[in-house]
């Protein structure tokens, strides 16, 4: 007996069981680990086919609501864009109805004039050349440099 409890009392014994002992827990705190890291494998695996579920049911409908606001905004916008024009075209009206704007644009763009008044055009040099293509169609009248057009639109 003696024997036993000296050998129970040696460093090495004493070693060997702390040893064991260690051993057991790192076994005991893996066992646990490994349950733990089961369990949240299966809710996490769950949780993440929900969530792909999710994104997939929704990329579709928040794609076409993504779409489709773009278009209402663009339909808004041309619809302003509309109503501008549209108040544009009314003063418009409105200005041709009155007489004085009428005779300014006949005086801007076809060069009437009152009577009393001279008319003077300016005409630049260079730009008469280029519009004239020579002079052989001023020294013919008129209605011959027409046919001639005419002619020359039949050919093309």
């Amino acid at each position: 007996m003696a024997a036993k409890d000296r050998d129970r009392f040696s460093t090495a014994t004493r070693l060997r069981l702390l040893g064991e002992q260690t051993a057991a827990r790192v076994y005991r705190s893996q066992n646990r680990r490994q349950d733990r890291r089961s369990r949240l494998t299966g809710r996490a695996a769950f949780l993440a086919l929900v969530v792909c579920s999710l994104v997939v049911a929704l990329a579709y409908p928040m794609r076409q609501y993504v779409s489709q606001r773009d278009e209402i905004a663009d339909q808004e916008r041309l619809a302003r864009e509309a109503e501008k024009h549209t108040e544009e075209l009314r003063d418009e009206k409105a200005r041709l109805q009155d007489d004085a704007y009428i005779r300014r644009l006949a005086r801007e763009h076809l060069h009437y004039v009152s009577p009393g008044e001279t008319s003077y055009t300016v005409i630049d040099p260079d730009a008469a050349k280029e519009r004239s293509g020579g002079a052989k169609e001023t020294d013919r009248p008129w209605h011959s440099n027409l046919w001639d057009g005419v002619d020359s639109a039949d050919r093309n």
